[in-house]
């Protein structure tokens, strides 16, 4: 063998010996790194808060549920016909965060809200029977004083949005898919 032949024998056995190192160290590379990006990815009970089923068959008009929702409640608000006049009637008012109520509603007999003040993201009170329920028959925030009507629009205090309309499908039955 010519000494032209062992140096390029040399050269091909080295360029095999870098590309065969470099991909092991990939794989390897590769391989730590994978735990670290998997735990990344949401949990199988946050996979599984993705959407809420929820029976509304048992609700009578005028009565409030809340429901857990991707950690957050959720109100929904059967409302009498006179809670959906008032908030009808409300979309000519002067609103900070203008929306009608048929802009926030599917079927004007359900409201269907994150029950999360806009304002710094505490939880308003009016679902239940005997708390506040603000001056529009809403919810009321007592933290800041921010006051809600029955449409889920801010109307008074310092919360600059209405209560968020979550993505939903009411499906025939009475019942609601939240998600």
């Amino acid at each position: 063998m010519t000494t032209a032949a062992v140096d390029e024998a040399d050269l091909n056995r080295r360029d095999f010996l870098y590309i065969a190192t470099g991909s092991m160290a990939a794989v390897g590379l590769a391989a730590a790194a994978w735990p670290f990006i998997d735990a990344m990815n949401p949990s199988a009970e946050v996979r599984g808060q993705a959407a809420v089923n929820v029976d509304l068959t048992s609700m009578e008009a005028g009565q409030r549920v809340t429901v857990k929702w991707r950690g957050k409640p959720v109100f929904i608000d059967r409302r009498t016909s006179g809670q959906i006049e008032s908030a009808v009637a409300d979309d000519a008012a002067e609103l900070r965060d203008p929306q009608s109520d048929a802009d926030r509603v599917e079927d004007a007999e359900w409201l269907i809200v994150v029950g999360i003040c806009t304002h710094l993201g505490c939880v308003p009170l009016g679902q239940k029977v005997g708390e506040p329920v603000g001056d529009w028959g809403g919810w009321f925030c007592p933290c800041h004083g921010s006051h809600y009507d029955t449409s889920g629009r801010i109307r008074k205090g310092p919360a600059p949005k209405n209560l968020v309309v979550p993505p939903y499908v009411l499906v025939p039955g009475e019942k609601v898919t939240i998600g």
